[in-house]
């Protein structure tokens, strides 16, 4: 069979008059169009002649010839339009590349025909090409076929198809699996926040027709969807349910908390209030029943009162677990839990401290160690090296004792049942004029230790604004109460905050700013943005102007594109503070979701803007965008790293430090290492924070630079030459590294894989430590403890153990530095006399009787004569044996190393990093039974398998209580009376 060397005889019959040689040609053509199609696109006028010829039957053939043809040419727009009029014939269960492409095009006309149909809600969807909608049909029934299913919910919600999304799920074996590939998906990708919402409406109904509801997944959805009630319905039927749905209930609280924010969460307790609680039915029936009692036969009448009996023993029952319930919600048990865990494991390294505090000589660094040592603390309780060196902490003065009292709210975080008797020392009191800056660092303490929680300390702080006479006080008062009602959205708190800034005043306005935005977090409530805007517009003083560009941003906390028109206007505005505010209010809007339009929003600012904060900000703010996607930040940020521009490369480094925290991420290390030698002092400042974020809590086996990384900080501080700015930041990174006792991480993202509020919010505001100092303590709401705490049925801690299935030192803490050895003295030898001699020589002789054998070894072991031929010996011997005992140690150690077992048992509560979680399992015949999987961490419900046995429970700690102003107020007694005489 010969093969053909031209198409020129088959195009001939094209020609012909007759529709079966024409329809015999196209066959033909479509065959070898792969082959010929240069030579068959110079008749493609003809072939396009019978596309449109309505009297010619075979219009869809010569339409898949022609799409063919110019897809070959490269013409993919005229080969979709093609491919559509050929209807059936093309074949999308064929894999040449020709369909594939083809289908690719199809399915991108078609997303962009259906977002710009959804966004403009006109009935644009209605003009969609019924032959496109026909071949994405077939191409969704393709998956079906081929079992492809996550690929049909991509596509799905590519092409905002709900229909098929939940058929795809539906159609699948694993509907469990798919429901919670979806949820994840859903999470990360989708980036119209309405659209999200239709979706997760869809999950919600999937998982609550399940044979076994997922509850957790549903109240997650239903955290996003910002619905309270539906939420608070679900807990009331766990708690109606049997004992084992209880538990399930209480699970899924101590979730909400992790998840959900204040107002959240007060929805939910506020929808128990309203719901009756449960007691004894009255009924006509029961009364016509007690009526007739003695008409009523005995049996009867117990039967009833045994009712009654039932549903009270139910009614108290309920109302008991509604109480723990809402105790949960409340955060007091995450709380009480956390701060146990932190006390308990405390290894914070006080040496490091000490050998910081004893080289810093100036204010700036004595400050950032003040801060590092809250860091360090934070949540411990434990304010030791504070009350060591009381003389050297009452060099603080005006603003630096405001950050050295402030200092004391992230210690004692979480500590929240004893805070007035602890800041009692440093806050406002009636009637007596203390230190300014004091009562205001005491107020901003109050409202760190119950950021996110502030329900109990909220209206106390509230007074104090309101009694507040001077700049100092407002200021504290102002961020204390911003953090303790954050995202509350209360009318009063909002209202008396802009009365604060409405005086004009710099100091108080700028932290009134602030605590606008924390107190209407997340809202997009307009009046609070139109408020602020036109203020900012107004103000001459750049401070209050630089605390309104925050607040701003963070009332668009997680809004997505409803931010997109606030961001224009603040884009185009010619004050550049304004113009940072809007590249703020993008990594507040956009936190996480890792949007494309935002991304390119931010990089083009960061190159073509005129102002270098801008530009600094908008670098920085990619980290904020790609913290869920840590591996892409190195490569987008890389070149921006080696720009000329200091600011640019300032913010690469934050950039880095951000998106990869608690990473340890090679690649990011590798980019900071060069910026934390950079020529410029601020750079190295912000690379050097950055780096302590991305190694916290890395060991050398996660981590191999981690050591190095530590021991860099040391270095940079003990150099003369170094820059105060520069030491600043290494003094800092040295608290960060350590944070939380070397228990707690900096992480973005809660264990369900949602956006961390307060974490997000404490980093942000963490991030202008560049313009005020006081603010680095925010970084305190990042601090994540890694601990996983099992808990039984009564909210105890049970003594259990978990086994990590890795070696002890891959997760261990590092090691504590050792005090410098003292100098042993060099050993002057003592002159000899000449009576030695004879007395030797007597003995020699045998003059002298020899003592019995326990003298003699008493008195030659405890009456060596200094400097005698016995003290060399046995000076020698024992040098001999710390020898052969070193060598005996490290031969041991190398022992150990070699030995090392390859597990690790953990006690509860247990210190387990995230990376540690994969390797966590319990034994098999433990007694208690997890509630969700112990490889995801945090508070875990135990089941208790043995319920009628006596449990074996740990004792809480008692948390440090003592005010460090007692200290300082301690005097000695004074001495008794005496008389003095004169000799």
């Amino acid at each position: 069979k010969m093969s053909l060397t031209s198409a020129a005889g088959v195009i001939a019959l094209l020609d012909e008059p007759e529709p079966d040689l024409k329809y015999y040609a196209l066959k033909k053509l479509d065959s070898i169009v792969n082959q010929f199609w240069a030579e068959i696109s110079e008749v493609i006028t003809k072939i396009e002649e019978l596309c449109e010829n309505d009297v010619f039957i075979h219009k869809d053939l010569s339409s898949l010839v022609a799409s063919k043809v110019y897809y070959h040419l490269g013409s993919f727009e005229d080969s979709v339009m093609y491919a559509l009029g050929a209807e059936n014939l093309f074949n999308v269960n064929s894999h040449s590349e020709y369909v594939e492409t083809t289908i690719a095009k199809c399915i991108d006309m078609y997303i962009q025909l259906r977002i710009t149909a959804a966004e403009n809600a006109d009935g644009s969807e209605k003009n969609i090409d019924k032959r496109l909608v026909n071949i994405v049909d077939r191409m969704f029934q393709r998956c079906f076929d081929d079992k492809k299913f996550k690929q049909a919910i991509g596509i799905a919600l590519e092409t905002r198809r709900v229909d098929m999304f939940e058929q795809a799920i539906l159609k699948s074996e694993d509907i469990q699996g798919m429901l919670s590939y979806a949820l994840g998906i859903c999470m990360s990708l989708i980036e119209s926040r309405s659209f999200r919402n239709q979706i997760l409406r869809i999950l919600v109904k999937l998982y609550l027709s399940l044979a076994t509801p997922d509850h957790i997944s549903v109240t997650q959805c239903l955290i996003f969807l910002d619905d309270p009630d539906s939420v608070a319905n679900i807990l009331e039927k766990l708690m109606r349910s049997s004992e084992n749905d209880s538990l399930m209930g209480y699970q899924i609280a101590f979730d909400l908390y992790e998840n959900a924010s204040q107002q959240f969460l007060n929805g939910i307790k506020s929808s128990f209030k309203k719901s009756p609680t449960l007691t004894v039915p009255p009924s006509d029936s029961s009364k016509s029943n007690i009526d007739s009692v003695s008409e009523t036969p005995m049996d009867t009448t117990e039967s009833l009162e045994s009712n009654k009996e039932d549903i009270l023993l139910e009614s108290s029952e309920y109302n008991h677990r509604i109480e723990k319930l809402i105790d949960i919600l409340g955060g007091d048990a995450t709380l009480k839990l956390h701060l146990e865990f932190l006390i308990r494991n405390n290894h914070a390294d006080l040496l490091i401290l000490k050998n910081t505090k004893e080289i810093v000589r100036n204010s700036i660094c004595h400050s950032a160690t003040v801060i590092a040592n809250a860091f360090m603390h934070c949540g411990t309780t434990s304010d030791t090296f504070l009350r060591n060196n009381l003389e050297w902490l009452a060099r603080a003065t005006n603003w630096a004792k405001f950050t050295a009292t402030a200092s004391l709210g992230v210690i004692h975080k979480g500590h929240e049942k004893e805070s007035l008797k602890l800041m009692g020392s440093y806050l406002p009191k009636d009637g007596s004029a203390g230190s300014a800056y004091q009562e205001g660092g005491g107020l901003y303490a109050l409202g760190l230790i119950h950021a996110n929680h502030g329900n109990s300390i909220k209206e106390y702080l509230l007074q104090q604004l309101k009694n507040a006479t001077n700049d100092m006080v407002r200021h504290g008062g102002s961020l204390g109460l911003g953090l303790a009602a954050m995202g509350t959205q209360q009318t009063d708190i909002y209202e008396q905050l802009k009365f604060n800034l409405y005086q004009d005043d710099a100091v108080t306005g700028e932290a009134a700013g602030i605590g606008m935005g924390l107190v209407m977090l997340g809202s997009k409530s307009s009046q609070a943005v139109e408020d602020m805007v036109m203020y900012a517009k107004e103000t001459q003083h750049e401070k209050i102007l630089r605390g309104l560009a925050i607040g701003i941003a963070l009332i668009m906390y997680g809004r997505m594109e409803e931010a997109d028109e606030l961001i224009e206007a603040l884009l185009q505005d010619k004050d550049a503070i304004l113009r940072r505010s809007a590249m703020y209010t993008i990594s507040m809007a956009y936190a996480g979701t890792g949007n494309n339009k935002a991304i390119r929003k931010l990089l083009h600012v960061a190159v073509s803007d005129v102002n270098d904060d801008v530009r600094r900000a908008a670098v920085q703010s990619l980290g904020f965008l790609l913290f869920k996607t840590p591996d892409q930040v190195p490569s987008v940020v890389s070149l921006l790293s080696e720009s000329y521009n200091p600011h640019v490369r300032c913010g690469a480094a934050m950039a880095l430090g951000i998106a990869c925290a608690g990473t340890g991420s090679k690649e990011a290390i590798s980019l900071i290492e060069p910026l934390m030698k950079d020529s410029v002092n601020f750079v190295r400042q912000y690379a050097l924070i950055a780096s302590a974020l991305i190694a916290i809590q890395q060991t050398e086996v996660t981590c191999p630079k981690a050591k190095q990384i530590r021991e860099s900080y040391a270095t940079i501080i003990a150099d003369k030459h170094e820059d105060s700015i520069s030491k600043f930041g290494a003094i800092l990174a040295q608290g960060i590294i350590d944070a939380g006792g070397r228990n707690a991480t900096v992480s973005f993202q809660s264990r369900a894989g949602q956006n961390h509020m307060p974490s997000i919010v404490g980093i942000f505001v963490f991030s202008q430590f560049w313009y005020w100092f006081p603010l680095s303590h925010f970084l305190s709401l990042a601090f994540t403890p890694t601990c996983l705490i099992g808990l039984n049925t009564n909210l105890k801690m049970p003594k259990l153990q978990l086994r990590s299935n890795a070696k002890p030192s891959t997760y261990a803490y590092p090691e504590l530095l050792q005090p410098p050895k003292k100098e042993e003295k060099e050993k002057v030898s003592t002159a000899i006399l000449s009576i030695s001699h004879r007395m030797k020589g007597q003995y020699r002789k045998g003059r002298f009787e020899e003592p019995m054998e326990q003298e003699k070894n008493t008195e030659t072991s405890s009456k060596v004569e200094p400097g005698s031929d016995k003290e060399k010996e046995s000076a020698n011997s024992i040098e001999k044996d710390i020898d052969e005992t070193d060598k005996g140690d490290n031969k041991e150690g190398k022992d150990k190393k070699k030995d090392e077992p390859d597990f690790e048992i953990l006690e509860n509560p247990a210190r387990v990093m995230p990376a540690q979680l994969k390797k966590l399992t319990m034994a098999t015949d433990c007694r208690y039974q997890p509630l969700k999987p112990v490889s995801v961490g945090g508070i875990i419900i135990m089941k208790d398998t043995k319920s009628n046995e006596a449990e074996d429970l740990i004792e809480p700690l008692p948390a440090f209580t003592a005010s460090i102003a007692d200290d300082e107020n301690d005097e000695p007694e004074p001495p008794e009376p005496f008389e003095y005489t004169e000799v």
